[in-house]
């Protein structure tokens, strides 16, 4: 009977164009040759109620549960593919364009999963919990209305046939409880840890991000990866404790915590690290152009970074010059292209800031002596300028910044010593314990407050709004804090109709790179060899792109090299 209603049907498939069709137990049509899933369901005569009354099922029954019905048989894609959601969701909220969600990250993350092996495709026969490969995971809000189709989460268009394309998991009724251990609430968690994968990346929290920012990097967001991390530490987008927002059927102990449960900040080369690999599995095209007119490029990225130190608008015109004699402005170069070695992979924060340490050098040399120097002559001239803008003394910029710096480190550092990494929803694993859990809770925050009154101490500060901007400085204070507006004439000199350095010596941070393979990095960093004034701003850019200085530090050497490729290459006589 299901053999010849498949055959009544005769639409096309969308996917491969065939003809040919079968039956889920759901009732819905699948695609024989692609296994794709569609909305259209069969007619079913019900001759026990009203003899011409005809209805459409597409419930394919209640889900088979574990744990005694006290949750859901649930699968760690699912746990990451909520993850995933609201993160996306939280950046489209910050003004990302609404496009990343339904038709970038989810197509990204489903060809994971068929990379991967763990959805739209044929199951291998050597994993110990098998998939049907033909399955209906989206079910009857009506005959189960507590139970939600988790990999229809992450879409937002549920009429789009294309988007509605699934091979869920489906257990085998013999697999599913030889799997499902009490040491996890996941079917999968303990062969999720213990299965290796050489030949597949394994997703884990930090990937969430990897996910993210190659998402936005594909749209060419005006959002670095910086900024990702920095609106995930400021609570904007969901990271740290996220698991609280499962369903309260998804139970979640054991080996779960261990893979979804983050107890340390995402960290700068982790998640760019990741993004490289992701790409390269994925096997993804090559990105869209980075140009000009992108905000990623290193002339766009370097006046924002210029405004963010408050250092004189001037410079702009140093850090394109710069840009343009190495090169690192052409498309070619900024461009992403997945899985190609040959190419060097750019981190476009932190080469705009490397620029702008370069132009400083440049002009001011930040060896110790000669910017405070500098500084002097400008303060001297300041004194009896009255016509213009003022020159711009470093010593006083250095003061400024310094003092701001220090007042927002101080305020970073004892936000994070202060932070509960503890959940504040409380995880309980069955009905019987959830009275308890939450009365235990409830007495925790209640003498948590008790003692926070009897010490005097201050209620944490409400979220900030986020900002593109950490530190802000306005021209119309009167106060001279702001720098944007100083002159830099009073260190350069007209030679040949071009404007260049009175001071033509320049110091490299490093004769040769590193070329090590199993180093890792070009060059290296420590603090004792170098000026303090250089110092001082590696410390400044390493606090607003929340990374080390060591990072930045490599990418100077590199600019320097490439800069000053013609002298460095040439032989001593």
């Amino acid at each position: 009977m299901d053999e010849e209603e498949a055959r009544d049907f005769n639409e096309r498939c969308v996917q491969c164009s065939e003809v040919n069709w079968g039956l889920t137990d759901g009732g819905r049509f699948y695609c024989r040759t692609c296994h794709n899933v569609t909305e259209r369901s069969r007619d079913v005569v019900n001759t026990e109620v009203t003899c011409n009354a005809r209805i459409q099922t597409i419930s394919k029954g209640s889900r088979n549960r574990g744990k005694s019905e006290e949750g859901w048989e649930w699968y760690v894609c699912e746990g990451f593919q909520l993850i995933l959601k609201k993160q996306a969701e939280a950046l489209e909220a910050l003004g990302v364009c609404p496009q990343m969600k339904d038709e970038i990250l989810c197509n990204f993350w489903r060809r994971y999963l068929q990379k991967s092996q763990q959805a739209y495709c044929d199951r291998p026969a050597s994993e110990a919990v098998k998939a049907l490969s033909v399955c209906d995971s989206s079910t009857d809000m009506d005959s189960e209305p507590d139970r939600p189709s988790l990999l229809h989460l992450l879409s937002l268009s549920e009429s789009d046939g294309d988007l509605q394309t699934d091979c869920s998991f489906a257990s085998s009724s013999g697999k599913v409880s030889e799997c499902t251990s009490v040491c996890s609430g996941s079917v999968d968690g303990r062969l999720y840890l213990m299965k290796n994968q050489k030949e597949t990346l394994r997703m884990s929290m930090p990937m969430t991000l990897s996910f993210c920012y190659m998402a936005l990097l594909w749209l060419r967001e005006p959002m670095t990866l910086s900024d990702l991390l920095r609106f995930v530490v400021e609570g904007h987008i969901p990271y740290l404790n996220v698991y609280q927002d499962f369903p309260e059927k998804m139970k979640l102990y054991g080996l779960d915590l261990r893979i979804f449960c983050v107890e340390s900040w995402p960290v700068y080369e982790e998640v760019y690290s990741k993004m490289i690999e992701l790409a390269a599995f994925l096997d993804l095209p090559h990105f869209p152009d980075i140009t000009e007119s992108c905000f990623l490029h290193p002339d766009m990225l370097c006046m924002k970074y210029l405004m963010e130190v408050n250092l004189p608008d001037e410079l702009h015109n140093w850090t394109c010059r710069v840009v343009k004699k190495i090169g690192f402005g052409e498309v070619d170069f900024l461009t992403f292209t997945p899985g190609n070695k040959s190419t060097r992979t750019v981190k476009y924060d932190v080469l705009a800031a490397a620029i702008i340490v370069v132009v400083l050098k440049l002009l001011f040399l930040l060896d110790d002596h000669y910017e405070w120097l500098l500084s002097g002559f400008a303060a001297e001239r300041n004194k009896n300028n009255k016509e213009g803008g003022p020159y711009f003394e470093f010593k006083e910029w250095y003061k400024v910044i310094k003092c701001s710096l220090d007042a927002e480190q101080k305020k970073l550092d004892e936000e994070r010593a202060k932070y509960l990494w503890r959940c504040e929803k409380p995880l309980f694993y069955s009905v019987k314990k959830k009275s308890k859990v939450l009365r235990r809770r409830q007495m925790v925050v209640n003498l948590q407050n008790q003692f926070c009154k009897l010490s005097g101490s201050v209620q944490p500060a409400e979220r900030p709004n986020p900002s593109s901007f950490q530190l802000s400085w306005s021209e119309e204070n009167t106060d001279g804090t702001c720098f944007h507006g100083h002159s830099l004439k009073g260190i350069l000199q007209q030679k040949n109709g071009v404007l260049t350095t009175i001071n033509p010596d320049y110091w490299l941070c490093t004769i040769r790179l590193c070329r090590e393979k199993l180093c890792g990095h070009l060059a290296h960093y420590k603090e004792v060899d170098f000026p303090q004034s250089y110092h001082f701003v590696l410390r400044l850019f390493s606090f607003l792109l929340r990374i080390q200085p060591s990072y930045i530090h490599e990418e100077v050497c590199v600019i320097e090299h490439k800069l000053f490729n013609k002298k460095l290459s040439k032989k001593p006589k």
